[in-house]
């Protein structure tokens, strides 16, 4: 059997806002400096496709079901109960399952990555080859991705923020300086680009593997446990994989049903300055994941003082976004002329001072988010993101056909919108009375 060390003390919940802080913002300031290279180097188009494998591997990663969100969730409700025998079957049957989900979901991507390359996403003729290619080598990184997401999990359990993001920045860094390191020794072939991103993923889960072992000591046992540890694992995860499928679903869409639309080449005026804005969110996601395990841990001994950690999160968080996007609205055009360009910033920052508005309402959404699923009530946002998606897909694509990529990134405000007001009152109603 595996032995787990003794229960930590939470951290200080400020020291792991801070990690996770780190963890999503060194990445992205690697990303201002190289993604100009990168697209000078290769060109728009070719850049518009290397950031859709970024989103595929982002997405099909998903494909561990929730399974690492719920080790999260089920490690620490049961460290916060004293539960350790139990701890050690979560465990076992979380990494096994992440695994063979994860090899399903790279089964997936890679037999539809033909039509996806040829097809699907109306790339032009010269590169349809080279992207179904980038395509099958990103399908390697699918079970790579999951299985980390399931050793992450059991560190966040653990409060581990510190080895979680020095995990992070390496892998981000990797994200941005291995393409470009690709390019400078081996010219602007998009398969070795690809190819970079998959090794990075390989040395990260390795890394991941050897800080669970230190709390692990002895090998992981692959077998699962029985039906009632199955039962109260996928409990959670069943619902989180709802939510985890589509939620991602209708950030990665937008730039899909863009490319169908329109074509590939005016991809890159709506995912650079949507990925730029989007790191935005490493703010409330840094105290959100920070929060995830304590909100937990608090809804099973405590919860006046989870009600009281809801909702001085909340303030703090729609403070800091009211300011930086007001900042961003009013200065898009300047700011993205200085990094990228007139000619580009013409084209692109309209969109960006639009999105804007929807990074605020969207990070704000995170807490009520976080609160809910640590209170192990996932189903709720399941359910909310599976009608958010029939409604968001056909007003995305009446607004992106009625006022092109300024339409794309309204609807997209709008969902957002919604999903906030929606997530306050659920969190009200349902917790945080």
């Amino acid at each position: 059997m595996i032995k787990l060390k003794p229960l930590l003390a939470p951290g200080s919940l400020k020291n792991n806002t801070l990690w996770n802080l780190l963890g999503a913002g060194a990445p992205f300031l690697l990303g201002i400096i190289t993604i100009p290279f990168l697209m000078h180097q290769v060109g728009v188009e070719r850049f518009g496709i290397l950031t859709l494998v970024w989103a595929l591997i982002g997405y099909f990663s998903l494909f561990d079901f929730g399974l690492g969100r719920a080790l999260t969730q089920q490690v620490a409700a049961n460290k916060a109960i004293g539960k350790v025998e139990h701890l050690k079957r979560l465990v076992n049957t979380g990494l096994l399952l992440t695994l063979i989900t994860g090899l399903l979901g790279g089964i997936l991507l890679a037999i539809i990555s033909k039509e996806l390359g040829y097809h699907w996403l109306n790339v032009s003729l010269d590169l349809q080859k080279d992207t179904f290619h980038c395509l099958l080598i990103a399908s390697l990184g699918i079970p790579l991705t999951t299985l980390t997401s399931g050793l992450k999990g059991i560190l966040e359990a653990y409060e581990d923020f510190k080895a979680v993001n020095l995990l992070k920045v390496l892998l981000g860094t990797a994200n941005f300086g291995f393409p470009t390191i690709s390019i400078i020794i081996w010219g602007d072939s998009l398969e070795l680009m690809v190819a970079s991103l998959i090794f990075a993923r390989i040395i990260i889960l390795i890394a991941h593997i050897f800080l669970v072992q230190k709390k692990i000591p002895r090998h992981y046992q692959a077998k699962l446990g029985n039906k009632a540890e199955l039962k109260e694992l996928l409990s959670f995860g069943v619902w989180m994989t709802i939510s985890n499928i589509i939620s991602p679903l209708m950030v990665t869409a937008d730039r899909f049903v863009i490319s169908s639309i329109v074509g590939a080449s005016l991809v890159a005026y709506y995912t650079v300055p949507f990925e730029m804005l989007f790191r935005i969110l490493i703010i409330p996601s840094a105290l959100t994941t920070t929060l995830f395990p304590r909100f937990t841990s608090l809804s099973k001994v405590d919860l006046f003082a989870a009600n009281l950690l809801y909702r001085k999160s909340l303030k703090i968080v729609g403070m800091i976004l009211f300011t930086i996007c007001v900042i961003i609205g009013i200065g898009s055009f300047w700011g993205i002329s200085i990094w990228l360009g007139k000619d580009f910033a013409s084209h692109a920052w309209n969109i960006a001072s639009i999105m804007a508005i929807g990074i605020f309402f969207n990070g704000l959404a995170q807490v009520p988010y976080a609160a809910i699923q640590a209170a192990g009530k996932v189903k709720i946002t399941a359910l909310l993101h599976s009608v958010e998606l029939l409604i968001y897909l056909p007003i995305l694509i009446l607004f992106l056909k009625l006022f092109g990529l300024i339409g794309a990134a309204i609807a997209w405000v709008l969902r957002v919108l919604i999903d906030l007001v929606i997530l306050l009152i659920f969190a009200k109603k349902s917790y945080f009375n």
